[in-house]
């Protein structure tokens, strides 16, 4: 028996779903092999910084072209941002306990010597979700934090990209424990969709396809950069479990549980979280699965459902329309729906996608990125500055209407339509990255999910997405 699972307590084993940037993923987890045999801890940060293998920040060439950036992409951006943006999303194993006194004492149950340094991205939970309870830290004289103490998959995964693609090792490492330490603990191959601080309180065990998907993407990158063989050796473990427990008829699911796997009702996907990069990545270091058969199946049916609405994407769709997710992610009838329009799923859709062809110029990501280009130019007069961008637009005005709630143009949205342009429309691409270079991060209680995919667009906008020798 392991004794240590004794003292955890029932919290919840809510059957809520995810909801990361407001519905994510799963709920029930199956016990499996655990994934870490003959995988060794990760070498010291010293001998990983002195062997990162140089690149140049230029895009590659594929087939005698090319997917340039803006003339004012700008290195010093995401440089700046990546500072304030860790110095206030970004906690580590030692500052968090020190800070949580009331419950650091069972942080060593997970966090043993084998996964130190660790550290974690904060999510942002306020008191009105399904997890404030599970996600409170009580302790009264922490009342700006006191709603901050649960962990999504996802944010463990952009911090992983983020921190690879600045070359910040020991930050990188320090993610990438936090991951492994809780897929040890519960003895199962793909992250925790959330977790509780460094602690053992159990909330949900259920995956998240897309944290999975770039968890792996971002060893598979540091493998790529170091030549260190622990990187590769566990991001095949996360792979092979991915196509296991992920994947169906060559298509992604969004979690690994029965909500997703068409057992329980219509397959809902979520286009947001298809990385075709990954993908890529994973068809060249897995080469037991057809990673290239899910390639291209998703990409039919991205341009099926892109096709079949006025040129966005809806949060959530089955094979041939827009539905909620299972989990209700996407609002209930008394709270509003969104899962129909492009919105806090969707926003995710033109960095995947830009990423792609800005690397590998593949065909099928520039029409995406076409389609969605001529659709803001149209409704902004080609203006980025436009408040058109602020809208989340209908897939189909029969289901419901644009939602123009927003007052401003939040930042992860001005980064998202900034990111069609590229390949597509340089004019729109320069000024829209000269509008987007000007933001900051926020850094508030609330602003995980805005703060993250800025970073990330910057990155990707301003040269920081450095494709390796694949």
């Amino acid at each position: 028996m392991n004794t240590k699972k004794l003292l955890i307590p029932v919290l919840c084993s809510l059957a809520f779903g995810l909801g990361a940037c407001g519905g994510d993923s799963a709920t029930e987890a199956e016990p499996v092999v655990s994934p870490f045999g003959g995988v060794t801890p990760p070498m010291s940060e010293s001998v990983l910084s002195s062997t990162i293998l140089s690149s140049a920040s230029v895009p590659p060439v594929i087939n005698g072209q090319t997917a340039p950036l803006a003339s004012v992409a700008s290195l010093t951006v995401p440089a700046n941002l990546y500072t304030d943006w860790k110095a206030f999303h970004y906690v580590t194993f030692e500052e968090e306990a020190a800070y949580y006194g009331s419950v650091a004492s069972g942080f060593n149950y997970v966090f043993s010597a084998a996964y130190q340094p660790a550290a974690r991205v904060v999510w942002s939970t306020a008191q009105s979700t399904p997890y404030s309870a599970q996600c409170k830290v009580d302790d009264t004289s922490k009342p700006a934090m006191k709603f901050r103490g649960c962990t999504v998959s996802e944010g463990i995964g952009y911090g992983m990209l983020i921190t690879a693609m600045q070359d910040d090792i020991i930050a990188f490492n320090s993610l990438w424990n936090y991951s492994r330490a809780f897929r040890a603990y519960n003895n199962q191959a793909l992250t925790p969709w959330l977790t509780f601080s460094f602690h053992f309180n159990e909330i949900d065990l259920g995956s998240a396809t897309d944290a999975d998907l770039d968890i792996a993407t971002s060893l598979f990158l540091m493998y790529n950069k170091t030549n260190e063989a622990a990187y590769l050796n566990d991001a095949l473990v996360i792979a092979r479990a991915i196509w296991d427990k992920e994947v169906k008829d060559n298509k992604l699911l969004s979690g690994d549980t029965p909500m997703w796997d068409g057992t329980k009702g219509p397959i809902v996907y979520n286009l947001s979280y298809f990385s075709p990069v990954a993908l890529r990545l994973f068809a060249k270091y897995d080469t037991g699965h057809n990673w290239t058969a899910v390639l291209d199946a998703m990409y039919t049916y991205m341009a099926s459902i892109q096709a079949k609405g006025t040129g966005v994407f809806p949060d959530w769709s089955t094979e041939t329309t827009s539905v909620n997710p299972p989990n209700n992610a996407a609002g209930t009838e008394k709270s509003g729906y969104t899962y129909y329009t492009f919105n806090k799923e969707s926003v995710r859709i033109p960095w995947r996608i830009a990423w792609d062809y800005y690397w590998f110029q593949d065909p099928r990501a520039l029409a995406v990125l076409q389609t969605l280009n001529q659709f803001i130019v149209g409704k902004s007069g080609g203006d980025p500055t436009s408040a058109a961008l602020a809208v989340n637009y209908s897939w189909d005005l029969s289901i419901g209407p644009d939602n123009a709630r927003n007052t401003a143009v939040p930042a992860q949205w001005l980064a998202a339509w900034c990111a069609t342009g590229i390949g597509t429309n340089p004019t729109w691409l320069e000024a829209c990255t000269t509008a987007l270079n000007a933001k900051t991060v926020s850094n508030t209680a609330s602003s995980y999910f805005p703060d993250i995919l800025l970073m990330m667009y910057s990155q990707l906008l301003n040269g920081k997405y450095i494709r390796p020798a694949i």
